[in-house]
């Protein structure tokens, strides 16, 4: 009862402040427009003008593979830093005004409290990616040529994980720093580091979780979930577990503290 309350409570809180609303949008925006700029810019730049005479610019025919690729790009891009902007006063923001400290001594247990929040945060996400990843479908299909069910929902849960992840992060900062701005500048350095990481270490540690998105690249080329994916994937889905554990100690061990 604790848990489904508090999960309605930060569900109707979103409603309230239109997340509902301009999450999805945002979200549909990131995913379709690279697909449609990249069909669209060789038509615009013929209808603009200003080439040289007898000029000829041949864009390379895009596969659906590739142009369905192009809306993980994006979400890689700006997805994660408006996750960690929606994230970031989610508990930080009630510890801060002493929301927190009236709701977990009532009491509440601080797992249930940290987990339906978390909950209805990846709820907002799951629906807003829904969106954005059909969307995009729909014009690869229409634009590009067909992409098969089977890849586009191998493609679709595995970067899931992935925002699972960035979710976690978020919430596992709320509960060391009470300042939302330190929490968001902290969700997206941890986020950049780990790309720097996974860049440098590419070869050794193909489990890094920002690899995912390149073994799904690999799983649109041929149609196959690679071990390196089922390992990266069980890899991030650990680190999230393990991060909303530590996340039941710090928020304890900072309550207590104060």
């Amino acid at each position: 009862m604790q848990w489904m309350t508090i999960f309605k409570k930060e569900l109707l809180g979103d409603w309230r402040s239109m997340k509902w609303i301009w999450v999805p949008l945002v979200f549909i925006l990131l995913c379709i427009m690279d697909p449609l700029m990249t069909y669209f810019m060789p038509r615009i730049l013929d209808s603009v003008g200003g080439m040289p005479e007898g000029a000829v610019i041949e864009f390379p025919e895009v596969p659906p593979t590739e142009a369905i690729m192009m809306s993980l790009t994006e979400l890689s891009m700006f997805g994660s830093l408006l996750i960690a902007a929606i994230t970031m006063s989610v508990i930080a923001g009630e510890r801060k005004s002493g929301v927190a400290e009236l709701i977990l001594v009532k009491p509440v247990n601080y797992f249930s409290y940290i987990t339906s929040k978390w909950a209805a945060k990846l709820f907002l996400i799951f629906i807003s990616y829904s969106l954005g990843m059909l969307a995009s479908w729909y014009y690869v299909d229409l634009l590009f040529g067909g992409l098969s069910a089977e890849r586009f929902f191998g493609l679709f849960i595995f970067y899931f994980i992935w925002l699972i992840f960035t979710v976690t992060v978020a919430i596992f900062y709320n509960t060391i720093f009470k300042r939302p701005g330190i929490v968001l500048a902290a969700s997206v350095g941890t986020y950049i580091a780990l790309s720097i990481l996974a860049q440098v270490f590419a070869n050794r540690s193909p489990w890094f979780p920002n690899n995912i998105s390149s073994h799904i690249r690999s799983l649109m080329a041929s149609g196959e979930v690679s071990s390196d994916l089922w390992i990266a994937a069980g890899v991030t889905v650990g680190i999230s577990i393990i991060l909303l554990i530590a996340s039941n100690f710090s928020l304890r061990k900072a309550e207590l503290a104060e």
